[in-house]
């Protein structure tokens, strides 16, 4: 006899005030996504950065010491970046975009 498959996706039920339900729809909307879809999107990146910030970085003495070699050093410009930040907001008088 076969054993039953192994699910790869569970359900989960939530009562929500109506409220929250038309905050949700909206902005569920404005992706261009399911209420569902939305929820779990956000739920699973906010448990990510939960996560993130309790997670321990370990690393050796000699990573510790180029780690913080990198990170006292001076910071360089990337060129890009300096050309991004010096075109002008289209909200920005005239409206002229470099």
């Amino acid at each position: 006899m076969r054993s039953p498959a192994k699910k790869n996706e569970y359900p989960l039920s939530m009562r929500l005030p109506e409220q929250d339900i038309a905050i949700i729809d909206r902005a569920a909307d404005l992706r261009g996504s399911s209420r569902t879809e939305f929820v779990r999107e956000a739920a699973v990146r906010a448990a990510e950065a939960i996560i993130m910030e309790n997670t321990l970085l370990r690393m050796s003495p000699q990573g510790f010491d180029r780690f913080m070699t990198l990170i006292a050093a001076p910071a360089k410009a990337v060129p890009a970046m300096v050309k991004l930040l010096k075109r002008k907001s289209p909200w920005e008088a005239g409206g002229k975009r470099d």
